[in-house]
Parts: C-alpha cells; structure tokens; sequence
C-alpha cells in the first residue's frame, strides 16, 4: 500500500456556468481541469451544482435534467482516467433514496463516490427544501490516501454540526463548494462563517465560491482559504474567472495551505457597481440578447444604467433614446446628450408630444368633466414606455428599465411605463446610493468594465433636484420626504422590519413613517409585475421579501 501524500495541490475553480446547459457547463468544466492539469494539480475543486449551474430551481424536478446531469459528470469522470487529477463537481443526483443537492469524488476515470448536502436553506432567497431531500450526514472521502471532508455550502453556514461530524470521522481538512449570491460587504460574513467552522472543526478550509448572474442573484467567487490558525492563506479575486491552484502540505499538527495569491477586494462602492454590472451582463447574455435600449431622461437613474449598460456590453451594444415631452427641461436635453456622448453610445430622440395628443384625444369622451392629474401624466410615461418596447419588438433589443428601491418601495413608478423593460441593473439600490455609486463611478472604472474613464454622469445630473418631469416645475420632494429621510425610514421597513415605534424613537414623525409604510404595502402588486434586477441589499423585493398583494395589516 503506497503512503500518502504529504503534499497535494489543489485548484479551485471560480467559473460561471449557465443554468441548464449542461453541454456547456461541461466545456468550462473540462477547459478549467485542463488548466489546473496543466499547473500540476492533483485535485480541482468545483463550486455547488456547477454541472446544472446554481440555482437550477425546479428544473431539477425534471428528471430529464437530472440524468442529463449525471451522465455530464459521468463523461467528465472518464477524462480522469488520464492520470491527471482528480475533481470534486458539484451536481444535483437521484438514486433509489431521493434527489439531491451533491458533489461527486472523481478519479481513475469513475466517480468514486457521492457526498449530499445536509443542511437545505429554506430562507431569504433559498427554498432548497422545496426540491432536494436531505442527505444523511457525510463522512470524509479517501482521495489518494488523504481523507478530505466535503460539507456544501449552507452545511457550514447552518448549525447541523457536519464540519464537527467530519473532524469527528477523520477528516484532514476542508473542501467546501458553495453558491453564495452576492450582498454588500458580505465577503467579511463569510470569513467569519469559515472562522467560526474552523473552531469547530480544527481543520482547515477552502471555501469555492460561483462567479456570475443568474437572473437576480449574482455570484461574486472570492473564493478563499484559511488555515487551522485562522490565516487567510489565499484570496482569489471577486468578479473575476480564475483557476488558482493551492499548495497544501501536511505537517507536524495536520495539513495547512500555505501562502498563495492574496487579491485585492473592492470596496462597497466598487463591489457594488460590479455586482450591478455583471447582473445586467450575464443576464443579457445568457438570454441571448445581442443589445439593449433605454430611454435617457437626463436624470439620474437613466444615467447610472446607461454607465452599467455601456460597462457590461461595450458602447456599440448600447442605444439610448431622449423622448421630450412639453415639461421636458432644456437641462434635461443638455444633460442627456451630454451623457450619451461621455458614454459613447447610440443617442436618438423621439418626441412624444402627438402621442399623448393622440391617447387624450382617444380619451376625451370617456375623461370628459374630469381634472387632470395623475392619469395624464402617467400617459406621458406610458407612451415612452410603448416606444421602448416597440424598438425592442423591431431590433431585438433587450430594454432596460431605471426605477431604484426607494421608487420602487412606495409605488413612485407607472405601470406599462417607466417599469417597462427586461432587467434592472438598480432595482435594489436606494435612491441615496444611486448618487453614491454615481460619483463613485466618475472617479473609477474597474478592470472588467468595458465603459471609459472619467466622468460619464455629468455633474449636473449628480447636483440638480430630481424630478419625473410630468408637469411644470415637478420635483420628487413634491410626494415624496427628501431622500436621505425616505431610504433611512425604507431601511428600517424593509431590512430591518421595525415597528413604527422603533422607527419613531429613531426620530422621524409619526405619520410620515405610518404613511410611508401604508405606500410600501399597497405597492407590492406594481413590484409584482416589475422587472428582475440585481440583489444587492440583504433584503431584495422578491424572494427575500414575499409579502402579499392584499394585506390589510398597518402597524399602529
């Protein structure tokens, strides 16, 4: 019997599959062990259900799916009779006792074994309970000799014990594959999640982590070791595809990693406008849009997304449209031509002055004895809606819709208007950060955007009082409290779900906050029918947050 190794070098993987192609996951698949082979791995480590891509949702209640699946891990379990290394791939798998969230030990060209996860997240934006069963409760594999404990994802997140189980049934260290999507300033959440395993534990752990959109989730990788000593041995960068291969040596008090590559993180407001931006990506990609359009209002939502759009895509994949109306300002015209041309992108303007002549001429009759008011200017925002999506039906261009978490909190949005459009690159920012990342922007560009250097938000748009432009003179302010007032009392809502009173004794009034939260309520159906966008609170309108439509509960 041969003696164990005493060193091993492990590549981990940070890639971005696309849920459902299994044909094409199993080319990155290969590309990435043909990499690490090449560095002379002797294991790749792969991230949760890599070979479905993640979250695969109900799909993996097809069968069909699932033995598609199998049989890609199967193929890529032949290419190991290579005598090359050995893969760890995380894929869903049936067998005589359930479906399961799994990862596969392959090596000598079979799949030596199969590991379940234990721990299924039924919160935020997981319901893995609804589609897995629980696996039973792992033991280590035996990869050439060494015994490797492979918990997935939420199994060192919740409190089932399996790091301790597997220290407990002789574990050496840690592998762990994870899908965890993207929030602000979450890498900090899951180095102290691994710390606190590793106490546990006493082992060391690499932690692999997805890279990618899919659909409102964004997998940022990241993905890091660290050493029974709580050592942040290797950093791999957020973002960014990579193969990293990692030295492990054992010694006198078990394996540690040593000292590899140390990336360098970005901050919240970069790692922000990252999330943001490989969100819109990847979704126009994946869903084989060959362009986007937005409308550019010279306000600044429009502007921000425009600055995604032209970073995700490249300026060439980017029309903006300026449709003016009678209260359109001279400044908004100024200021949205300005930003196309700093941008680089397609600009056009389409009046929408006999448009809306035409739908009030049509509703003349049925409006007559009527005040204008809201329904009036919700035409205006209607029929830009109407010619947005009519050049998305003649080009093919994907439509980018532009309403932040605090317009979209209290309803301050038009149906078939402003909401129109496939994906919101801003969806889950507050108006506040909107500004913050705006300016931020101007400053920055980060190594995997595709947009120019320099200003792109002209100042002006950054400086002057928003407004939706729907009569003389409008501003925000006019429905809504100022904006640093309206996020802090959205915050306390919808993150922290605080009582009225609590909000109070914050220091806002009374029947502001009361009101704000009877706005946010009744608004839950516009968000019903709003676009996807990216998460980047802790609390996204969707599957964090699943309030019902009818809702008579006010908190008094």
């Amino acid at each position: 019997m041969s003696k164990p190794p005493d060193i091993l070098r492990i590549a981990i993987v940070q890639a971005n599959p696309t849920v459902g192609d299994v044909a094409g996951n199993l080319v990155l698949a290969r590309k990435a062990r043909a990499d690490a082979a090449r560095a002379k791995a002797d294991l790749v480590l792969f991230t949760e259900l890599f070979m479905s891509g993640y979250p695969p949702e109900d799909l993996v209640l097809k069968p069909a799916f699932v033995e598609e699946c199998m049989e890609a891990v199967e193929a890529l379990a032949g290419d190991t009779s290579d005598g090359g290394p050995g893969v760890i791939m995380g894929s869903p798998v049936r067998d005589k006792s359930g479906l399961y969230n799994a990862a596969a030990m392959l090596d000598e060209g079979k799949i030596k074994t199969w590991r379940m996860k234990v721990d299924l997240p039924n919160y935020g934006v997981f319901d893995e309970k609804r589609v897995f069963d629980t696996g039973p409760m792992p033991g280590p594999v035996n990869f050439r000799g060494v015994r490797i404990g492979i918990p997935i994802c939420e199994d060192i997140w919740g409190d089932f014990g399996v790091s301790e189980t597997l220290t407990e049934s002789g574990a050496e260290f840690l592998l762990v594959p994870n899908g965890s999507p993207y929030y602000s300033e979450k890498m900090d959440v899951r180095h102290q999640v691994v710390i606190r395993q590793i106490i546990e534990s006493g082992l060391p752990i690499a932690y692999a982590n997805q890279l990618g959109g899919q659909d409102e989730l964004v997998f940022d990788g990241g993905s890091f070791v660290i050493n029974r000593d709580h050592h942040l041995a290797v950093q791999m960068n957020q973002f960014e595809s990579s193969v990293i291969v990692t030295t492990w040596r054992r010694g006198e008090s078990g394996w540690f990693c040593e000292d590899g590559v140390k990336a360098n993180l970005p901050d919240k407001e970069e790692s922000d406008w990252r999330a943001c931006v490989s969100g819109l990506r990847d979704y126009v990609n994946k869903n084989g849009f060959a362009n986007v359009v937005l409308g550019l209002s010279g306000g600044i939502d429009s502007a921000i997304c425009a600055a995604m759009a032209v970073d995700a895509l490249g300026e060439e994949r980017v029309r903006c449209i300026m449709m003016p109306y009678d209260y359109t300002s001279e400044e908004s015209l100024d200021d949205a031509a300005a930003c196309a041309k700093a941008l680089g992108v397609k600009y056009e303007t389409v009046p929408i002055e006999k448009p809306v002549e035409g739908f009030s001429a049509a509703l003349s009759d049925l409006f007559e004895g009527t005040n204008e008011g809201v329904t009036e200017e919700n035409l205006q925002s209607r029929a830009r809606g109407v010619i947005l999506m009519a050049v998305s039906n003649k080009f093919g261009s994907m439509v980018v819709t532009t309403g932040n978490k605090s317009e979209m909190s209290v309803g301050y949005a038009t149906l078939y208007g402003d909401m129109n459009g496939g994906y919101n690159p801003i969806k889950d920012l507050y108006k506040m950060q909107v500004y913050r990342l705006a300016d931020w922007r101007n400053r920055n560009v980060s190594p995997d955007c595709l947009g120019p250097s320099g200003e792109v938000i002209p100042q002006n748009i950054i400086d002057k009082a928003p407004s939706a432009e729907l009569r003389p003179d409008q501003t925000d302010q006019d429905s809504l409290p100022p904006y640093p007032v309206l996020d802090e009392i959205l915050e306390c809502l919808v993150e922290l779900e605080m009582s009225v009173d609590d909000i109070v004794n914050k220091g806002h009034e009374r029947k502001l906050v009361e009101h704000i939260e009877h706005l946010l309520y009744i608004a839950e159906y516009k968000r019903r029918q709003s676009a996807p966008g990216v998460k980047i609170t802790r609390k996204y309108f969707g599957r964090d947050r699943r309030y019902p439509i009818t809702n008579r509960f006010r908190d008094r």
